[in-house]
């Protein structure tokens, strides 16, 4: 063998040799960690685990009938900033030394973009100076704060990432210090409509919902919580899902916006003619109960009218004459009158078992004799009272088991907590309340307690031929736009009375509104049915006389009357006289059911397309890119836009139809100035307005008709915009 090759024998036996020990080296100190150090290094690797941190998924929206957004959950946010580079617990010295050289960096480069930051964060929020700020942040640095609020109050996504693009601010929270605490704000895209009955959250996120459909929903609106855990990996933090979090459902509503938009604005109308105190609107579809739309107005202490409270399912009054239609009702189902039974009221004035009933004519000399059908339709507590007394006075329980049995005091329990319950005492469980005159005052709706959703589900059986249905809040549950579960309507009775008494009242409350006192809520396109009705509201232990006196004043009603479509109800209080249910509560129903009957009017035969044309829909302005796909999408034609959409962008514009396209004419967007959005709808309006750094808020629905800063006008940021739409 040769030398070389010897040694190159030598040198190789030497390398495995040392490969050997190295890798035996290895697998002792390997089975050293695993076994003989193992507790040891579980304690350093759990330093470096954040566990159980909770995922808050994203909470379910509340959708109208017609697909508009009522309630939703938006991100607002808390900007803080940390100026200290953190300090270990037991540092060495050397360790001190890097800390201090990286906190002087950080300082520094803080100090050295100081000014722009303090102009960069006026501009966001306005209502600060720049000088403010400056000084703010000196006061921060100098208290060494780990977490410095930069601005008091909670601010938008797109003023925080307005904020997050700034100097110093753009680097991460360990190097720039700047962080956030994020909030999940519940916001109602259309203000107050219908707010108490959507229901609110509470500010702590941890309490959840407060009332309404918010909290009678909340299981299913708020998801499931995942858990998460911070693991430090190749020295950086990590987020490792545990158990990721579920979004919550949608739900959908029965309430149409632009049903309860005209029922709100027909009530705080006239509440503000009468200066009423409170005022309930209430329309629901007849054969399925759907509630459309709810108004709870109350006048607050700055004579501005509000949703404080849900009164439409939580007042428990005294009714007054609307009660008379469950009056009659029993006792046309129990046969004891017709609709022709001859009662006589005489002067106005009559002493029932010793005490005076009165008519409200009284002082013109009453009504003389007249039968059941006039005694509804003028409202004759007399007539009303003495054909329910000539009959039952021996036997008030069988009137009032009449009254269950018509299911003007059936339980409605409906999906909103806190909805009241009608209370109508029965003799035989109540003998030490029951009086001689409490069966003739109970008749005409003194000596109960009905909610005004109540007496409405009542009427609404009687539009629907005896069948009573449950009043509806939600009509389906939605997950990522599938259907998870139908919510079908629910009969409570399908026949509160028999065919013959239903026929009968039908007709006899058609005559109110026809021929009697009702009249006020009637219209000359379509025939109305319903009753009025005004009680002097009891002022608790002081009774009827002391003080101010109160009036409920209310009309409840079904239209049209040949094919009933929706039945309403409309209840106001108001201090002092004059006080008229058909004249006050009568012309609100009127206007709602003019408005709402004209929604569903056919088109004119004339006006017909045949089904080969070519229909050009309504195109807004605004986004004409997302327009100019959607028109393709459903082949019609239009120009103008398809060279200048970039990458899924917004290209906004103005819109030309003719009967043939629709031309996009694209607009020009200048930053330091307030952009038109009329003609816009209300989403591309809001989305342009507030990406440029205002506040928008809108009123109505449909189009943008008018802004309250003009177009042209210098923008600045933060300042809020009105847009009214219609």
């Amino acid at each position: 063998m040769m030398p070389n090759q010897k040694n190159i024998m030598l040198r190789f036996s030497f390398i495995i040799l040392v490969m050997v020990l190295i890798g035996i080296a290895i697998i002792c100190k390997a089975g050293v960690i695993m076994f003989a150090e193992r507790q040891y290094w579980k304690d350093v690797a759990d330093r470096f685990v954040k566990e159980n941190v909770t995922v808050r998924p994203t909470r379910g929206n509340i959708i109208s009938s017609d697909g508009q957004l009522m309630a939703s959950s938006l991100p607002e946010y808390k900007i803080y900033m940390d100026f200290m580079i953190n300090k270990r617990k037991g540092e060495t010295e050397e360790e001190e030394k890097t800390r201090l050289k990286l906190q002087h960096i950080k300082d520094s480069v803080l100090y050295a973009n100081l000014d722009t930051i303090c102009k960069g964060l006026h501009e966001i929020f306005p209502d600060k100076s720049a000088a403010f700020f400056k000084q703010h942040i000196k006061n921060g640095r100098k208290k060494e704060s780990r977490s410095w609020l930069l601005y008091p109050k909670r601010i938008s996504y797109i003023q925080y990432k307005e904020a997050k693009r700034l100097p110093v601010f753009n680097l991460n929270k360990y190097k720039g210090g700047f962080h956030e605490q994020a909030f999940n704000q519940r916001k109602k895209p259309f203000g107050s409509l219908a707010m108490r009955t959507l229901g609110d959250m509470f500010p702590d996120i941890e309490q959840g919902a407060k009332n309404g459909l918010e909290l009678s929903y909340d299981s299913i609106l708020k998801g499931r919580n995942g858990i998460t855990h911070r693991q430090k990996v190749m020295n950086k933090y990590l987020n490792i899902v545990d158990i990721p979090p579920v979004d919550g459902c949608d739900i959908i509503t029965t309430i149409d916006v632009g049903m309860q938009d005209i029922a709100e604005k027909a009530l705080v109308d006239e509440l503000k003619e009468i200066n009423a105190t409170v005022g309930v609107a209430i329309l629901m579809e007849v054969q399925t109960g759907d509630i459309k739309a709810i108004v709870n107005m109350t006048k607050c202490n700055d004579g501005i009218y509000r949703e404080i409270r849900n009164n439409a399912i939580s007042d428990m009054m005294e009714p007054g004459s609307t009660f008379k239609t469950a009056s009659i009702l029993v006792a046309l189902d129990d046969g004891v009158i017709t609709p022709e039974t001859v009662v006589e009221t005489g002067n106005g004035v009559y002493m029932m078992h010793g005490r005076y009933m009165k008519d409200h004519n009284w002082h013109r000399g009453g009504y003389g004799t007249i039968n059941t059908t006039k005694s509804l339709m003028v409202s004759s507590n007399i007539g009303v009272s003495r054909l329910i007394d000539d009959h039952y006075h021996d036997n008030p329980e069988k009137f009032v088991r009449g009254l269950h049995r018509v299911g003007i005091a059936t339980p409605l329990d409906l999906d909103i907590p806190g909805a009241g319950k009608p209370n109508i005492r029965i003799p035989n469980k109540d003998l030490s309340n029951w009086s001689r005159t409490a069966l003739a005052w109970m008749s005409i709706g003194y000596e109960t307690q009905i909610p005004p959703i109540n007496t409405l589900a009542f009427y609404n059986a009687i539009a629907n031929n005896g069948v009573m249905v449950k009043p509806r809040f939600v009509k389906s549950i939605v997950k990522d736009g599938q259907v998870v579960e139908d919510i079908a309507p629910e009969i409570l009775n399908p026949a509160i009375a028999s065919p013959k008494a239903i026929s009968e009242i039908q007709t006899i409350l058609e005559k109110v509104v026809s021929e009697g006192l009702g009249k006020k809520a009637g219209s000359k396109q379509f025939h109305v049915s319903g009753k009025t009705g005004t009680a002097q509201v009891s002022q608790g232990k002081a009774g009827y006389t002391n003080g101010t006196r109160r009036y409920l004043v209310s009309f409840c009603g079904y239209f049209p009357s040949e094919a009933p479509k929706y039945s309403c109800i409309v209840a106001i209080q108001k201090p002092g006289l004059p006080a008229s249910g058909g004249l006050m509560a009568g012309s609100v129903f009127s206007k709602i059911a003019e408005r709402v009957f004209a929604k569903h009017l056919a088109q004119d035969l004339k006006e017909a397309k045949d089904s080969t044309s070519i229909l050009i829909p309504d195109v807004k302005n605004g986004d004409i890119s997302a327009a100019h796909y959607v028109l393709n999408r459903i082949n019609v034609n239009s120009s103008g836009v398809s060279e200048q959409s970039t990458e899924g962008k917004p290209v906004w514009g103005n819109v030309t139809s003719n009967p043939d396209n629709v031309l996009f004419n694209k607009k020009d967007i200048n930053n330091k100035l307030v952009p038109s959005v009329i003609g816009m709808g209300a989403k591309d309006a809001v989305y342009l307005l507030e990406s440029m750094g205002l506040k928008a808020r809108i009123t109505g629905i449909g189009k943008v008709k008018s802004q309250s800063i003009p177009a042209g006008n210098t923008l600045r940021k933060g300042q809020t915009i009105q847009l009214r739409l219609n």
